[in-house]
């Protein structure tokens, strides 16, 4: 069965740096599209992140060149470092996989649905205050 468990979460201040984890077991992250989503109070869940078995990865527009996300295939456990956070940036986050591990055209230009995703983490909460 495929779990994800997600954790590095936290309050910090405007201009501040997080890292989150995700950690994934009952399966290899190579076959399975990984990727992060958030969902702000009021508001729809939004992809965030994106990354492929061979590592491409796209991003939404509103958090290119300070977020970046990553995978340790050994450790089967994705990765999302935050920097440059802005108080618009609070929300859960949740990490979410699929298989097979296509990236679809529309997904590398950041356009991520959560919808075709399948596996969800529990979420974890990143308050960023000003």
């Amino acid at each position: 069965q495929v779990q994800l468990v997600e954790s590095g979460g936290g309050s910090v201040q405007a201009g501040g740096s997080l890292k989150l984890s995700c950690a994934a077991s009952g399966y290899t992250s190579r076959t399975y599209l990984m990727a992060w989503f958030r969902q702000a109070p009021g508001k729809e869940r939004e992809g965030v992140a994106i990354i492929d078995s061979n590592g491409r990865t796209a991003y939404v527009d509103s958090v290119k060149d300070r977020f970046t996300v990553s995978q340790d295939n050994v450790k089967n456990t994705m990765y999302l470092q935050m920097n440059s956070l802005k108080p618009e940036d609070t929300a859960i986050y949740y990490c979410a996989a699929k298989s097979p591990a296509l990236m679809t055209r529309v997904q590398a230009l950041g356009f991520i649905d959560p919808s075709s995703f399948g596996y969800w983490g529990q979420g974890t909460q990143v308050t960023v205050s000003s």
